[in-house]
């Protein structure tokens, strides 16, 4: 069925390929036709007259469509509004466990009444009807006529950031970040100590958690900004901190774990919290400024030997590392969550260090965004199934002009410098190289499938590319997506922001 929206443009509907019941197995499959689809979001796009309230089109495996999705949707609550930016943040998963992807959203700049940007988290259900066309949206958002126990005030940003999976007992799991909640130590306000909340379950129960409750790693401090980055494996998840004073340095970062169960306290389970002053493989001089924590991603890893994936590497951006003399040149720290949930510092990636194509330099930003996959989990890991593609979006390769950017591969295991590769504007990404384009503020992984958004600089080259992991450097994608081509809309303003 078509039909037209002066708000949407023209959506699909396919119900003529609807699936009695969702396949399950898949990932990013919202209809359950045993397809992958892909999700991206335009956290930017007017809706219903609506400057920036924002939408996600849902192209369909198979061919089979394009859906709209936005809070004018009769099965989404809430109404689109100007400024929402519905789809800043976006997580896949099983949320009811019914087979079928759902679709976690985050919306920071929600108001709730007339409090500004206090924030929300919508969970948008697949079915075999489609995303959004069975059970209503549920929405997670602060206050006491909320599901999460903390008030809101303004600027909370409910939902900057959220990652989803399925615990090793089955149990769905949400985590938000909510890095602009103010909290108090009992004696003074902690303006962005920032918290997190973790909602478990097929009908979700929330808690919340933050820096001040027990053996959470660090102290509680204003500017912290617990939350502003998320991620999460089917064992662990990961908590940033970018904000945190490490020794005497301000806004040095960190990276706090916890499992995803909850303990006695009624939070889920800490493991552990890092920063640069550790040892082990790295940098381990904290910095003013570094933001250690800025982006993180994760996969499940399974070692020689092993039978199961009970391990997660992770990959953390630290994009504002200066390398020597170059400022902001970047970094990305790796690290190894064995299944006791113990920590090892494995990789510290620069442009500097051995092998490694191209060369630091100020202002690359090198880790502002990081994706990490496992493209082979029921096989024990290796350098070619663990890999991790790293945003450069200040990149000016080879005289590009100012903040093209880029996105480099490397391998999780074994040397970083063994087996990377590169894309960037007009060389593997089929977009001519021009000014502020930003390559690599959007990077995704979905299984064996690399997302490369274009959302920003000139609008022929806006568009969403998937590449292999293995694509050499300058590799062509293997399928890309543009607004005004396949069914998608034409109407775009950031489309491509986020991609799952």
């Amino acid at each position: 069925m078509l039909f037209a929206s002066a708000a949407y443009g023209t959506i699909v509907v396919p119900q003529a390929h609807a699936a009695a019941t969702c396949a399950g197995g898949v990932e990013s499959d919202f209809n359950g036709d045993g397809v992958r689809d892909t999700a991206i979001a335009d956290p930017l796009a007017t809706v219903s007259n609506q400057a920036e309230a924002g939408l996600i089109r849902v192209v369909l495996g198979g061919g089979k469509g394009v859906v709209t999705v936005s809070q004018d949707m009769a099965n989404v609550s809430d109404a689109a509004e100007a400024g929402d930016r519905f789809g800043f943040s976006l997580a896949v998963y099983d949320a009811n466990a019914d087979g079928c992807s759902d679709l976690a959203v985050g919306l920071p700049y929600e108001d709730i009444s007339a409090v500004r940007d206090a924030g929300l988290v919508q969970i948008i259900y697949g079915s075999p009807s489609g995303i959004g066309q069975g059970t209503p949206s549920l929405g997670i958002r602060q206050g006491a006529d909320g599901n999460m126990a903390d008030t809101y005030e303004s600027e909370d940003w409910v939902g900057y950031s959220v990652a989803g999976g399925t615990s090793a007992t089955g149990v769905p799991f949400l985590v938000i970040g909510v890095p602009g909640e103010d909290s108090s130590d009992g004696h003074a306000q902690l303006t962005d100590m920032g918290l997190a909340a973790y909602a478990y379950g097929v009908t979700p129960s929330v808690t919340s958690f933050h820096q001040n409750s027990p053996d959470v790693w660090h102290d509680p401090e204003a500017g912290n900004r617990f939350g502003a980055a998320v991620a999460a494996t089917g064992q662990h998840f990961v908590v940033g901190t970018p904000g945190a004073v490490i020794g005497t340095a301000d806004q040095a970062g960190g990276v706090v774990a916890f499992r995803p169960s909850l303990n006695t306290n009624n939070i889920p389970q800490p493991l552990f919290g890092i920063g640069q002053d550790s040892t082990g493989a790295g940098d381990t001089v904290a910095e003013s400024g570094d933001g250690f924590a800025t982006s993180l991603s994760m996969a499940p890893y399974r070692p020689s030997g092993a039978t199961s994936n009970a391990e997660s590497l992770v990959a953390v951006g630290v994009p504002n590392e200066d390398v020597g003399i170059k400022a902001d040149a970047g970094a990305v720290q790796l690290l190894h969550i064995a299944a006791a949930g113990s920590v090892t510092e494995t990789q510290w990636i620069n442009q500097d260090i051995a092998d490694v194509d191209e060369t630091a330099d100020a202002s690359d930003y090198f880790g502002q965004r990081v994706a990490a996959t496992n493209t082979s989990p029921t096989a024990v890991s290796t350098a070619t199934t663990m890999r991790v593609a790293v945003g450069i979006p200040g990149e000016e390769t080879s005289g590009a002009p100012l903040d093209s950017g880029g996105v480099q591969l490397f391998p999780m295991v074994g040397a970083a410098g063994a087996s990377d590769t590169r894309i960037e504007p007009g060389n593997g990404i089929p977009a001519a190289a021009a000014p502020r384009q930003f390559a690599g503020m959007s990077v995704g992984a979905a299984g064996a499938v690399l997302y490369v958004g274009m959302p920003y600089g000139p609008a022929a080259g806006r568009a969403v590319h998937a590449y292999a992991w293995s694509v050499a450097s300058g590799g062509a994608p293997t399928q890309t997506w543009k607004p005004g081509e396949g069914g998608i809309p034409a109407e775009a303003a950031s489309f491509g922001a986020v991609v799952r």
